[in-house]
């Protein structure tokens, strides 16, 4: 469903990603791991359309630089940092957000409910928790129902329990025989998200494989975790 063919991007002199390529079949996750500036979100951003590059990355066989509408539609996006207008209530975001995806959301309830959020559909967003925003974004990201969900460090500012929560229904969505592309900085969830794992390190592919295999051995090459982040020594 998501194909990386030889992607390059540069702010200025400096690589973010370099000669990259990696694929996602469908019913498949992959997380994105290295440390910061490794270009996990750099990546994340290319297929979504947002940046120029070299290179070519196709959705569901769709060039995103050439038919990125399209493309798009096939995605269903998380980003870390969520901007929601806290005066909605979160029905009335459900509805807003299908209207600008055009997609008839005839029952938010229904929606909210596959995310958790039973119960809630009154209340506005100000009133919701970290991990229920998440949630939310979450409702948002699956409306239409894409064959692919991409997430960019979307626990990183919950606590304990909201990310735990989170983790676990991505858990089932994964099942589900969507392509998922995430970035994550956390060893648990990359264990407990993902089939494959890409090791990055300066814009480069390191190594991928197995999360049991390709952490253990980054491990053992020095790559050393110190609060879920990865440190060189």
């Amino acid at each position: 469903m998501i194909s990386i063919e030889g992607v390059s991007m540069r702010f200025g002199r400096f690589a973010a990603v370099d000669h990259l390529s990696l694929s996602v079949a469908a019913g498949e996750s992959l997380a994105l791991w290295g440390p910061n500036g490794a270009g996990k979100s750099t990546i994340i951003r290319c297929v979504l359309g947002l940046y120029r590059y070299g290179g070519t990355i196709r959705i569901g066989g769709l060039d995103v630089l050439r038919h990125g509408k399209d493309a798009r539609r096939l995605i269903g996006y998380v980003p870390q940092e969520i901007g929601f207008y806290d005066d909605l209530r979160v029905h009335e975001a459900v509805r807003f957000f299908g209207g600008l995806k055009c997609v008839t959301v005839r029952d938010p309830e229904t929606i909210l409910d596959g995310v958790g959020l039973s119960g809630h559909a009154g209340k506005r967003i100000r009133e919701l928790s970290g991990g229920m925003k998440q949630r939310l974004a979450l409702a948002v990201a699956l409306l239409g129902d894409p064959p692919v969900l991409v997430l960019d460090e979307v626990t990183a500012s919950l606590d304990a329990v909201g990310r735990d929560e989170l983790v676990g229904l991505l858990g089932g969505l994964a099942r589900q025989g969507r392509a998922m592309l995430f970035a994550s900085h956390r060893q648990d969830e990359v264990h407990a998200l993902g089939d494959r794992v890409a090791i990055l390190e300066r814009g480069k592919l390191v190594r991928q494989g197995p999360p049991s295999e390709m952490l253990l051995a980054g491990e053992h090459a020095g790559h050393l975790k110190f609060h879920g982040e990865v440190h060189h020594v």
